[in-house]
């Protein structure tokens, strides 16, 4: 079974609510994806939340394209900002990136964003395997919430 984005939001509207906020406070955030040899790659990537999908849209045969592309599974963080307050706790999404090659997809993403060339991008739709958000909770426990798919949160809290 593939849990999208929208299927995640529909279970949980108040978590994925306050993590497409997360991710929407800053432009860039860090996809780590597996290399040829196995090792991790992280880089800098814009993410898009639309159509009830979570989008990965990357420049062509660009690195992190092509390992998704050779191994689909990719972790992908929030942009903590500046400084160490981390507004909103540290956001996290794992899962596995599918190339989307319809080219009325493509176009119609293209539209809402408007990429730098409209005719050359890679497009990943995610499906999801585990959303986990990590904060500080009445300023004395740090508190974590899990998701996974066919599961209910797990919330847990550490002094």
């Amino acid at each position: 079974m593939s849990y999208g984005w929208e299927a995640f939001a529909t279970t949980e509207p108040e978590f994925a609510a306050t993590v497409e906020k997360r991710f929407g406070a800053f432009t860039h955030h860090v996809l780590a994806t597996l290399r040829k040899d196995g090792s991790p790659r992280t880089t800098g990537i814009e993410v898009r939340f639309l159509d009830g999908e979570l989008w990965l849209g990357m420049m062509p045969n660009s690195y992190k394209a092509l390992d998704l592309r050779r191994d689909p599974r990719f972790a992908l963080q929030a942009n903590p900002g500046p400084g160490t307050e981390m507004g909103g706790g540290d956001v996290r999404i794992a899962g596995r990136a599918v190339e989307v090659r319809d080219p009325e997809v493509i176009a119609r993403y293209a539209d809402m964003v408007n990429p730098p060339d409209p005719d050359a991008f890679h497009l990943f739709r995610t499906e999801l395997t585990e959303v986990v958000r990590t904060y500080i909770e009445d300023e004395r426990y740090l508190a974590v919430l899990l998701w996974r798919p066919g599961r209910p949160v797990r919330k847990t809290r550490r002094t």
